[in-house]
């Protein structure tokens, strides 16, 4: 897919971000812009509470079909995509039998899912088989196959999160039995992520099979567009742990699974912030999302020190607009770094800050 009709500057988009993935835009910053939104009004309107059903995968492609198209006029670095929250969960344990429960979230209009432990003990590990003839997959396999027919020639397809390593002993048996598991029964362990290693492949190679790559990559939620076919990781689970436990059991199944792509991008929210160097040495790592969370500093009111540490990876962080258009005003943001800025008035005054942007060098 070379066009898209919600980003008429497109190819300069790209063109942008395929330097900062090689490297050579250090000097350079990037930025996509929140507008007012009507379609998120409504869709607040229909959720007013948290846990839903799951929604008909036509209804979903058609709010992002409006969501996009609300923003088709902004000359910002931002990637038109639509996200399948459905599946950014519950897909995993479901595929497994898990009772899957859907939330409403009206600040970005997506309905989410999660599942419950699968497991009440390890020892029912072994019964656990994948396969993709589960109606879950086939939920799967058809709301892909109603997103990718609904954006055609007008949005992308954002790829989606891995649950795998821990995060997929997680979901089998919770997070204190998976931390207590690391050194009780580090086998079972081991084995819970081979399990997960097969069925996360699967499910990001049915992705990029039914999904086009978008200029020779994928749309991404995390960080806009990456080149190759690259997936989303989560390290969440080693946020609440040192770096010898990231080193022990997190850095070979997110290396493994870059190493099967093209490559990943990953998140990190406050409190995993000390994992900045660990993670950045991971082969094939695109970016970085760095999240806010309460009790801690806003990424972008550090900026400077994390770019420090994070050395040539780009990375992602929040702003609001009058902070932003300061530091732009001043010339002290940090080059290589996307940032992803809230409360803009109207487009019209984003495309023509757009042009302080794109001329910025650090």
């Amino acid at each position: 897919m070379e066009k898209l009709a919600y980003k008429p500057n497109l190819s300069e988009v790209i063109g942008r971000l395929r330097l900062l993935y090689q490297g050579q835009a250090e000097d350079q910053i990037f930025a996509e812009f929140e507008l007012p939104s009507a379609v998120l009004e409504e869709f607040a309107q229909k959720y007013s509470a948290d846990f839903c059903e799951y929604p008909a995968p036509e209804e979903r492609a058609g709010f992002w079909d409006r969501l996009l198209a609300e923003r088709a006029c902004l000359e910002d670095d931002s990637i038109p995509s639509a996200y399948l929250s459905e599946m950014d969960q519950g897909l995993y344990g479901g595929l497994f039998g898990g009772r899957v429960q859907f939330m409403a979230h009206p600040e970005n209009g997506w309905i989410s899912s999660m599942c419950a432990p699968l497991l009440q003990d390890w020892n029912q590990l072994d019964r656990l088989q994948w396969d993709r003839r589960h109606p879950w997959f086939q939920r799967y396999e058809r709301q892909l196959e109603v997103f990718v027919r609904q954006a055609a020639g007008k949005f992308a397809v954002s790829h989606f999160i891995l649950i795998d390593g821990l995060n997929f002993c997680f979901e089998l048996v919770g997070a204190t039995n998976t931390y207590l598991a690391l050194e009780e029964r580090p086998d079972w362990v081991q084995q819970a992520v081979e399990l997960a290693f097969q069925t996360n492949t699967a499910v990001q190679e049915t992705f990029f099979q039914k999904v086009p790559l978008l200029v020779g990559g994928t749309a991404s939620n995390m960080v806009g567009w990456a080149p190759g076919r690259v997936v989303s990781e989560s390290v969440d689970p080693f946020h609440m742990t040192s770096v010898p436990y990231f080193e022990r059991w997190g850095r070979l199944p997110v290396q493994r699974i870059f190493d099967h792509f093209d490559g990943g991008v990953l998140h990190l929210h406050a409190n995993g912030r000390h994992l900045l160097e660990a993670v950045c040495s991971l082969r094939g790592l695109r970016a970085i999302f760095m999240g806010d969370d309460r009790g801690y500093p806003k990424a972008f009111d550090i900026i400077d020190e994390l770019k420090r540490r994070a050395g040539l990876v780009p990375l992602v962080v929040q702003a609001d607009f009058e902070p932003f258009v300061q530091r732009l005003n001043q010339h002290t943001l940090p080059g290589g770094v996307i940032y992803k800025v809230r409360g803009a008035p109207d487009a019209a005054a984003v495309n023509r800050l757009m042009e302080q942007v794109r001329a910025y060098r650090a």
